[in-house]
């Protein structure tokens, strides 16, 4: 072997025992090619050493919403050869209509919830032991917020959809999101409560909508503007809280999104402080995980 053969060699194995694990995040492909796409990638993601994949979206919103659907996708998860951790998307739920025409959002989300959320576990044929927020007697349905553990750092999904996390502009009480909105403030403050009291180095959160969460908070004349008759902001609540958070963690936080990127844009962690942003839009990509350090995080190989 050349020199330069021995050097390379020796940068990749003092890489690989720097790297504590290694996961990947799969955007939102099935809102490109159904299950075809789901399948391509899920079949390429066999490295034994890929701790789980995070799979963004069950369903394209051209697809139907019935049971066949969802059946056939929670069969092609559990062929999987590494763990997966299905994040809920919009598509898969929200724009759902019976054969009247009328929405049965709700009635389909919980049938998802009983279908893929259901187990206290991952699916794939390797399962990873999760905790699900429905493990909580006053918010039994949110079964889909799930958060689990690998060397010292805490993952957790959280259900915010894309299309302004559900927010309907409607008049009356928006009861879904209301009660969702709820649900979500109790679950990162338990997350957050688990990641001081587990003292781990770093938190990641999955969730297809993405919150802005490195947009500074507006003060005096900016604020005001802000508040200029533009539309309710589905996803501030969130993001105050998650920035509130981070300001009191000694750790990374990053915040990982299936929101679409610019023509040509690839796949990229920014961070401002200690809390990073992460959108993958339809893309796979291997997020590489270090044992500690300032930079926790970097990106690896993408999966095809």
């Amino acid at each position: 072997m050349s020199a330069g053969g021995r050097d390379k060699k020796k940068e990749k194995e003092k890489e690989k025992d720097e790297q504590a694990h290694h996961f990947a995040v799969v955007g939102h492909r099935a809102a490109i090619d159904g299950e075809a796409a789901l399948k391509e990638v899920l079949d390429n993601a066999k490295d034994e050493d890929l701790a789980f994949l995070v799979v963004t979206g069950i369903k394209g919103p051209q697809e139907p919403c019935g049971d066949r659907v969802f059946q056939k996708r929670r069969d092609l998860f559990d062929k999987a050869s590494r763990p997966v951790i299905v994040s809920l998307t919009g598509s898969d739920w929200t724009g759902c209509r019976n054969s009247l025409g009328r929405t049965n959002a709700i009635e389909r989300l919980n049938r998802l919830r009983e279908l893929f959320y259901g187990e206290p576990e991952s699916l794939g044929k390797e399962r990873l032991p999760l905790t699900r927020l429905s493990s909580s007697p006053r918010f039994r349905s949110y079964a889909e917020n799930t958060h689990w553990q690998v060397d010292k750092v805490l993952y957790a999904t959280i259900n915010l959809p894309a299309a302004n996390n559900h927010y309907l502009p409607a008049a009356g009480r928006n009861s879904e999101y209301e009660d969702r909105a709820v649900a979500n403030r109790f679950w990162l403050n338990r997350l957050f409560a688990i990641a001081k009291q587990d003292k781990v180095h770093a938190v990641v959160l999955f969730s297809e909508g993405n919150m802005l969460p490195l947009l500074q908070p507006a003060n005096g004349l900016r604020a005001l503007l802000q508040r200029a008759p533009s539309g309710h902001d589905g996803f501030a609540d969130t993001r105050r809280q998650v920035q509130m958070h981070a300001a009191k963690f000694k750790g990374q936080v990053l915040l990982v999104d299936s929101a679409g990127l610019p023509k040509d844009a690839k796949p990229a962690i920014e961070w401002r402080g200690n809390v990073g942003h992460l959108s993958v839009g339809a893309h796979a990509v291997e997020v590489r995980v270090a044992d500690e350090g300032k930079n926790v995080f970097s990106l690896g190989e993408g999966l095809r």
